[in-house]
């Protein structure tokens, strides 16, 4: 197992988007995001002020960085801890410590067979 992988020794809750599971669709007639069912991820939250730049090339500062396994959708969602830890399931964000993913990295190691994929929220 690499140090990319045991590194993770967290849980956390994430939501796609909508779109990613079916057909869905990202946003409601209100404007606000539509999410596909919660999943547990293993990961590595750092709560940690980091700046970075946003897809529009807008500088933002990062509240947390999660390193996950999996590739993320920005405009979804992600709280440390596990499922049962939901309180609010039709207003993801409302919930205790749920925040937006911003932006979504990923970095091949040197032969390219693993990823260090990293969220920023």
């Amino acid at each position: 197992m690499s140090i990319i992988a045991r590194m993770r020794k967290q849980i956390c809750v994430y939501w796609a988007l909508a779109s990613s599971d079916s057909a869905g669709e990202d946003f409601d007639d209100a404007g606000q995001p539509q999410y596909a069912d919660p999943e547990e991820l293993s990961c590595r939250w750092d709560d940690v002020v980091e700046e970075y730049v946003d897809a529009k090339g807008t500088r933002r500062t990062s509240r947390s960085k999660v390193y996950v396994g999996e590739d993320l959708d920005v405009g979804g969602a992600l709280m440390l801890g596990e499922k049962t830890d939901v309180v609010e399931e039709e207003n993801v964000l409302e919930n205790d410590g749920a925040y937006e993913i911003k932006r979504f990295d990923k970095t091949p190691n040197f032969k390219a067979t693993e990823f260090l994929k990293v969220a920023y929220l």
